[in-house]
């Protein structure tokens, strides 16, 4: 596939969508020159999210055993092992993730994932920069969340991570895009950012 039709998979969480930050956050994608090639408004499927979060038990010892080093600081009382913690962060997830609406997007354009990542922001708000869709929109912490008890994080979006390897971007929009759900068209904008011959396009 050529570089320019690479594809990225982005939720805007129930945060985004009862802050009514839809059309901000979309606008941010398009004006830097990516494409919608797939949107859609659902309720997501608690089965999907498992699939999709695809996290491993030696990803929930990690986070797991973070959570009880600030529980033991917080004076919390420790009553399950580190794995089920870790568990736990995907549970509240998925939870939040179904307390409302949820819009899928699908964005192409010349490294979509990347540029995506570099738009959205670091996952936690309070330490992304400013200037970033969480950084500008979001004041969320993990610190915050251990405290209220391992809620979900309100961190408006999530997209695509290209740290995830090869394939990431493709088996994210599989669990929740069909391929007839995703639109092929051509923007009059793409000439300017892609063609090689500009002869004749401002006549």
């Amino acid at each position: 596939m050529h570089p320019k039709k690479e594809r990225t998979f982005v939720i805007l969480k129930p945060d985004t969508i009862q802050r009514g930050l839809i059309g901000e956050i979309i606008s941010r994608f398009e004006r830097i020159g990516l494409k919608v090639v797939g949107m859609k408004m659902h309720m997501a499927d608690e089965e999907k999210l498992w699939a999709h979060y695809n996290k491993d038990d030696a990803w929930f010892l990690k986070k797991g055993e973070k959570i009880l080093i600030n529980k033991q600081s917080l004076g919390h009382t420790i009553d399950k092992e580190a794995i089920e913690y870790g568990k736990d962060i995907i549970r509240a997830v998925v939870s939040y993730m179904r307390a409302g609406p949820v819009v899928s997007l699908v964005l192409e354009g010349n490294n979509a994932a990347a540029v995506v990542k570099r738009l959205v922001g670091g996952t936690e708000p309070a330490t992304a920069d400013s200037g970033t869709i969480r950084g500008d929109f979001a004041i969320d912490s993990y610190y915050l969340c251990d405290v209220d008890g391992s809620r979900g994080m309100r961190n408006l979006i999530h997209c695509t991570d290209p740290a995830d390897g090869e394939g990431a971007q493709e088996r994210e929009i599989g669990i929740w895009f069909t391929e007839e759900e995703i639109v092929k068209y051509r923007l009059v904008s793409e000439a300017m950012l892609y063609d090689v011959n500009l002869d004749g396009i401002l006549e």
